[in-house]
């Protein structure tokens, strides 16, 4: 097998406290596997500006004019994270064989693409980075990614339990994850759908090297409900079903209230009756809403628009949508 060109795709949004310091970082490990012939030469490390308001797109043109292994590309305004992955892996898919893609801050163990890039030499296409512990997370966030993982299998999708976007992907696997044409992007539950041989590498996560978190609690929760409305129908069959069990405990509670009114013992109930209604009513509201959050993304999907667009480079100016 010939050396194969390496892509680490680097979504960045407001980094320029923590992107100068990581970019050595991600250079080393390049030059690391370069000297020991497990990548080629040509590879890059491709930064994605995603729309930042800082100076982080100046600091990735400058990096790129101090050495040819650092790449660039700017979205014309910011879409988020998983558009910025998908940018970047996109971009990079015709110009190598395989693409890491992994945050700029320094969390994800950049050691661990030793072994993906070994994984990969033995035949695997896609390799999963999987966080082998949860020691530096919040009592918080670790009860709610462990309910978040496992309510996501319940809704029967298909995750690998606590991998985020820390992958090595062949450019065979991401020819055809390029045929997703889906919007409401959860790339984390996409990719076990392309299939291909995969593995997985376990690491520990470390502190956020400088700066602070983009991913508060409200984004999280976000992309939450995106990967359950994205991959899976399973809430609007816990709808029919409870819709199916409310009728049928209505059916029961009409042959009830007419028996008792025959037998001439009906007293007037106002409080069981407003508790009837207003629960009925907030099944009633519930199920019209998760009805309209998926309505929502059909809208979303039929307009087709471009889930990103790349309105500048290292080197040029140009534009791209896709």
């Amino acid at each position: 097998m010939k050396k194969p060109i390496l892509y680490i795709v680097i979504p960045c949004y407001n980094e320029q406290e923590v992107l100068p310091i990581t970019c050595s970082m991600f250079l080393k490990k390049i030059l690391e596997l370069i000297d020991r012939e497990k990548i080629d030469e040509q590879s890059k490390i491709l930064f994605v500006n995603d729309g930042s308001k800082d100076n982080t797109w100046e600091i990735i043109v400058e990096l790129s004019k101090k050495n040819p292994h650092y790449i660039g590309i700017s979205q014309s305004r910011n879409r988020g994270h998983q558009n910025a992955v998908l940018a970047g892996l996109m971009e990079a898919k015709d110009k190598c064989d395989i693409t890491i893609s992994i945050d700029c801050d320094g969390q994800d163990d950049i050691n661990a693409m030793d072994q993906m890039v070994e994984e990969y030499w033995n035949g695997c296409e896609i390799v999963y980075g999987v966080r082998s512990k949860r020691d530096t997370d919040t009592w918080f966030k670790r009860t709610t990614a462990l309910g978040f993982y496992r309510f996501m299998n319940s809704m029967g999708v298909d995750l690998v339990y606590n991998h985020a976007d820390y992958r090595l992907v062949s450019s065979r696997a991401l020819e055809a994850f390029s045929d997703f044409k889906e919007v409401n992007l959860f790339l984390r539950g996409m990719f076990p759908l392309v299939g291909f041989k995969s593995t997985s590498v376990y690491y520990e996560r470390h502190e956020r090297i400088a700066g602070e978190s983009h991913y508060p609690l409200s984004k999280m929760l976000s992309l939450a409900f995106d990967g359950i409305t994205s991959l899976s129908v399973k809430p609007i069959r816990i709808i029919v079903a409870l819709g199916i069990l409310i009728s049928l405990i209505s059916f029961i509670g009409v042959i009830w209230s007419v028996s008792v009114r025959l037998m001439g013992h009906s007293v007037d109930g106002w409080a069981s009756t407003i508790s009837t209604i207003c629960f009925i009513g907030g099944i009633q509201l519930l199920c019209i809403g998760v009805i309209g959050e998926y309505i929502g993304k059909i809208y979303m999907e039929v307009k087709k628009r471009p889930r990103y667009i790349i309105s500048e480079k290292t080197g040029t100016i140009y534009e791209k949508e896709n």
